[in-house]
């Protein structure tokens, strides 16, 4: 088995609570039900840590401020 870090842990362990109480329905779209599910707390909780400056926050997220603030938006984080 592939060693996985406490993040893909509880992905996993949620992924499995999702596709039992689906109980046998056919998912769909559960790549973007996933990532609109933890891409908006992760935005959230690093402009915290980086104190609200978008450059630091980007440079955490190893991405750059224009994909950040795009992100921002998409999500509703900015003004």
């Amino acid at each position: 088995m592939i060693e996985e870090n406490e993040i893909a842990a509880c992905l996993r362990r949620s992924l499995n609570r999702y596709f039992k109480d689906l109980d046998g329905e056919c998912p769909a779209g559960v790549y973007d039900m996933v990532l609109s599910a933890v891409e908006k707390p992760l935005l959230v909780y690093i402009l915290d840590r980086a104190e609200g400056n978008q450059t630091r926050a980007a440079d955490m997220l190893g991405i750059n401020r224009n994909t950040l603030r795009k992100k921002m938006r998409e999500h509703g984080l900015s003004d």
